[in-house]
């Protein structure tokens, strides 16, 4: 063995904790390099930072990583991935060095940008800045609403901090901006994140964009705050604990560090925010550092153990809180119970029983209305179930009538105000969701689901349990015109993989959407509600809840018919009047209520083929743009639709004037007999 590649040894404590932290360095720069991709920079600057957490303050079992007591941690910062993934196979974790060297590579459990569900110990999928910041307020909140609810005097069942590694990126976002405020308002004091504060973005400096007092921004957000020497870990360890201290406020740290600590000519500079050091710098680093050049992805023997710990910790840790829960069972038998319940994510028994019943001589309802009298009947039954909106619950019809509030030092409420800050909502609804025990909603204008989308997008990935609740979802909004009229709206959310979106067409669609979206817990749901008020369907129960949950059902047949006519939403009723209209004419037509694409689509052929078989030509239609409906009607098909914005006026005159009438449907389907004009409106 040659002198460069005698092994690494330490001769003190301190020097054993330098050891640990390069061990972090090294690792992620080895990964960087050998995937020739990634960032290497912010794993170097903020190792040793992470290191003083894991290592003396994250509250986990690497053996269990679902125990439902563990702190959380989120790598907001995510594109450092190789910093966590370091962190998870040094501590104990199930993901193998050999994955570590498999880096961004096709099948491996280390990809660019963490993963949930993909890699063990990765709480969140992050990557895009600001998310993982605004969904760890989501999961402090998470945590201290579960503590309001469970915890009893003396047993403290439910007592955890959430941990963050934040980027200047991160800070810039405006997602982080809402998210913080929200966080300071409510107090969130088990809410702890360390932001490397490096004076670099992937431009230069970052006084080429971000010259603003964070601390101060921050304090006047009502958090705590502190300024240490990220690499110094004694600082950061006191930091840490006076966070820990403070009662009244989430914290802040800001970690002065040196992006890509150790080399030689790539330290503090843009070069190494997000890109390998290259093998002549990776040689010089180690050099440097006084590490083994050899082999690649070192660790020294020494550290090991130190990581190790964690193993038996963590498991002394968990059973020390399993003997707490069993004398919890003991005595609060029933709350034990319920515990077990939300946090293995299972509804209650007949929870379906509260689901309220309307009929057609309850007239003509909105079916934001409806969805407003469902919430309410089915909140003491699915005690879990909790939200808001973003300052619009008189409009969304979000409130939960006889219940608090989710305030500051009243964190037992059930009703959440997200104030103005639909990308804040986003973000927190999904760190609620994936922490566990909770089924979060939060609701605004349809048009709005814009500020949310990168939000929806990861809640997909994630396959959150997450409900949105869309209100206002046409141009049958009226007065307020175009910008507030959404058209291209559900053919972006229907973009989305993961996504399931429901358009129910009147007040007994929209009971049976909030059963799917209550049962569907393996993604989120979007439902898009009317403001207008519709006629009630008279079908029977059976074949209505039958048809929802399949996304698409016959609502009106006739024996052989001639053109179907499909819709959603509020056009159902527009289809089932032109139906009317068509059989005045001797023309037989069948009506196929679609309130769901996607569960529609995961339907087995032979029921879409009942449903639509092929013969008859279609006509969708849809107050909302055409794209993506000639999937159901065929390149010969019509579409009655807008595909243009809306206008302001009373929405009774929008809807004739941009042709959503069943005379217009209508002419439509005579046009595809050779009875009319087929051309698109």
């Amino acid at each position: 063995m040659t002198k460069k590649d005698a092994p690494v040894t330490a001769t003190d404590s301190q020097s054993l904790d330098r050891l640990c932290a390069d061990t972090l360095r090294m690792l992620a720069a080895d990964g960087v390099q050998k995937a020739n991709s990634g960032h290497p920079g912010m794993p170097m600057g903020m190792a040793d930072a992470a290191y003083v957490l894991w290592t003396r303050f994250l509250k986990h079992n690497p053996a269990n990583p679902q125990w439902p007591d563990r702190d959380r941690f989120v790598l907001s910062a995510g594109h450092g991935s190789m910093l966590l993934y370091g962190l998870l196979h040094l501590t104990g974790y199930d993901l193998r060095l050999e994955e570590l060297m498999e880096f961004r590579q096709w099948g491996s459990r280390t990809p660019g940008h963490p993963e949930h569900g993909l890699t063990p110990g990765v709480e969140l999928t992050t990557g895009p800045l600001g998310q993982g910041f605004a969904a760890g307020v989501g999961m402090a909140l998470a945590e201290r609403w579960l503590a309001a609810r469970f915890n009893r005097p003396g047993f403290p069942i439910v007592d955890h901090f959430t941990y963050a590694i934040v980027s200047d990126g991160d800070l810039m976002e405006g997602l982080s901006h809402e998210a913080a405020s929200l966080a300071g308002h409510l107090g969130l004091s088990k809410l702890i994140y360390l932001y490397d504060d490096n004076h670099i973005s992937i431009d230069g400096p970052t006084t080429l964009a971000f010259t603003e007092d964070v601390l101060a921004r921050f304090a006047a957000y009502g958090w705590h705050v502190q300024r240490v020497d990220g690499h110094n870990q004694a600082d950061v360890e006191a930091a840490i604990r006076a966070a820990q201290a403070e009662t009244l406020r989430p914290s802040i740290i800001a970690c002065r560090t040196h992006i890509g600590f150790g080399s030689p000519h790539k330290q503090d500079t843009a070069g190494v925010h997000g890109s390998p050091l290259g093998e002549e710098e990776l040689r010089l680093t180690k050099e440097n550092l006084g590490w083994s050049q050899e082999p690649r992805f070192y660790i020294p023997d020494e550290v090991l153990p130190v990581f190790r710990a964690a193993r038996q910790e963590g498991a002394a840790r968990e059973g020390a809180w399993r003997e707490l829960f069993a004398r919890y069972r003991e005595a609060y038998p029933d709350l034990a119970a319920e515990f077990e319940r939300v946090t293995a994510g299972e509804l209650p028994d007949d929870w379906e029983d509260a689901l309220p019943l309307f009929t057609p001589d309850d007239g003509a309802m909105a079916t934001r209305a409806a969805s407003g009298t469902t919430l309410n009947a089915i909140a003491s039954a699915v005690p879990e179930l909790l939200g808001g909106s973003a300052d619009l619950h008189p409009s969304n019809k979000t409130y939960l009538k006889g219940y608090d509030d989710i305030q500051r030092g009243n964190f037992g409420g059930r009703n959440l105000h997200f104030g103005v800050r639909e990308h804040g909502m986003g973000g927190i609804l999904n760190g609620l969701a994936m922490h566990g025990g909770i089924i979060p909603y939060g609701g605004t204008f349809l048009v709005f689901s814009d500020y949310m989308r990168p939000s929806i997008r990861l809640a997909a990935m994630m396959e959150a349990h997450v409900i949105y609740v869309f209100t206002h979802d046409s141009i049958g909004v009226g007065e307020d015109g175009p910008t507030h009229q959404p058209v291209e709206h559900l053919a972006a959310l229907r973009t989305i993989p993961g996504l399931t979106v429901i358009r129910p067409a009147d007040a007994r669609e929209t009971v049976e959407a909030w059963r799917v979206a209550l049962k569907h817990d393996h993604g989120p749901v979007a439902l898009a509600l009317t403001r207008q008020g519709l006629p009630v369907l008279d079908i029977p129960a059976e074949e209505l809840r039958a048809g929802v949950e399949r996304g698409g059902y016959v609502l009106a047949d006739d024996a052989a018919p001639e053109v179907i006519l499909i819709g959603s939403g509020s056009e159902v009723s527009v289809a089932l009047a032109a139906r009317q209209l068509l059989a005045e004419r001797g023309v037989a037509a069948r009506v196929v209520s679609m309130p769901s694409w996607e569960l529609f689509d995961a339907q087995p052929q032979e029921y879409r083929e009942s449903v639509l078989p092929s013969g008859p030509p279609r006509v969708a239609v849809e107050a909302g743009i055409s794209q993506g409906w000639h999937k159901y009607v065929g390149a010969e098909g019509a579409t009655v639709t807008v595909d243009r914005f809306g206008a302001s006026a009373p929405y009774k005159v929008l809807m004739e004037e941009y042709g959503l009438t069943a005379e217009r449907v209508t002419e439509k389907a005579l046009g595809l007999l050779g009875g009319g004009s087929s051309v698109g409106w």
